[in-house]
């Protein structure tokens, strides 16, 4: 349920632009040595001259050198320490979304280290460059683009959520708004409903998957929808979903049903709906996204397009493991997350 915004953000010029990181090939040009003595200084190898080790580990220290743990386990057993890199922790969708993962990495013998970002670009960099000395490898969202995400990995491995594979050169797991939307509009378009808007939860300035499947299947079943019939939620929250869901009906009130980008978005536009004197799903039907457990708890019940969010999770644990094997990571139809329409009472 999250937006994959590929703007930069604004931030330091030293967030944005940070020194590579130095890798042993530095090391052992900066000393004179070769590789294989760098290593040996810096695992503590007794089979090296005094004055030598201390010379590359000088050099060390001069480019702030750090073995990469995901290095190291390439070449000795050890735990493996997955990091993951949440947005919202407050948002319902991540928690199962971390349970896949959490769930995958224990059948592996993995650790898993998380982070909240708070949806934050320049949080996003600064975990980053905590965790590239501390994991194996790194899950999770994003908004930064693919070039500055590399800059701050230092070569680990990245397995992206909801970005998928065709949207960026590291290993992803993907969802498939479009065979979601398939569902949903034509669910609505069978109960009768030709006039429906959206709010859309993402914070991209360009359409993001959502918003782009929403409007295809809208011009598929040639409804008369375009651009004027989204509007942007400022958040993805119930409260957000509310603001969005007021000034939408203030543009479009011959609209008879709505799309939310996700369910809290959608169970704000029911809360409104019914402060303005409409009825759910009488007056306006409303269809959620994601499948959120609330779904089922509010009045009337939401209908929603579910996602497996375990399934998402224990997929990219399955990504890093086929990275660390050396093997190339899952595409096509194998790295993505379909949706499926669970019919309730709000549509």
């Amino acid at each position: 349920m999250w937006a994959d915004e590929q703007h930069r953000q604004p931030g330091s010029a030293a967030s944005d632009a940070p020194r590579r990181r130095a890798t042993i090939h530095d090391v052992a040009k900066l000393a004179g040595v070769s590789r294989q003595t760098v290593s040996r200084a810096v695992n503590d190898k007794g089979e090296i001259d005094p004055a030598t080790k201390e010379r590359v580990l000088e050099a060390a220290r001069m480019l702030d050198y750090r073995p990469s743990r995901f290095a190291r386990g390439l070449v000795r057993k050890g735990t493996v320490t997955a990091g993951l890199v949440i947005p919202d922790l407050r948002n319902p969708f991540f928690p199962e979304v971390a349970a896949g993962v959490l769930e995958a990495a224990e059948e592996r013998g993995w650790q898993v280290v998380v982070c909240d970002t708070r949806t934050d670009g320049v949080k996003e960099r600064e975990a980053l460059g905590v965790l590239s000395h501390q994991v194996d490898a790194v899950v999770g969202y994003f908004k930064n683009d693919d070039e500055v995400l590399a800059r701050h990995l230092g070569g680990m491995p990245l397995v992206l959520l909801e970005r998928g594979p065709q949207q960026t050169r590291f290993a992803a797991v993907g969802i498939d708004a479009a065979a979601g939307l398939e569902q949903g509009v034509a669910h609505l378009v069978r109960a009768g409903h030709r006039r429906i808007g959206m709010l859309d939860g993402d914070r991209l300035e360009v359409p993001g998957p959502r918003r782009e499947a929403f409007l295809a299947e809208t011009r598929r079943h040639g409804l008369p929808v375009d651009d004027s019939w989204i509007v942007r939620s400022s958040g993805h929250s119930v409260e957000g979903g509310e603001a969005a869901m007021e000034r939408l009906l203030d543009a479009r009130p011959e609209m008879t049903a709505v799309f939310g980008f996700n369910d809290l978005i959608a169970v704000g536009a029911m809360r409104a709906a019914r402060r303005r004197g409409r009825r759910v799903p009488e007056d306006l039907a409303v269809l959620g996204f994601d499948g959120l457990s609330l779904g089922a708890l509010v009045e009337p019940a939401l209908t929603t397009l579910h996602l497996d969010k375990r399934r998402l999770g224990r997929l990219a644990v399955e990504q890093v493991a086929r990275l660390r094997a050396g093997e190339e990571p899952l595409t096509g139809v194998d790295a993505w997350v379909a949706p499926e329409l669970v019919v309730r009472a709000s549509a």
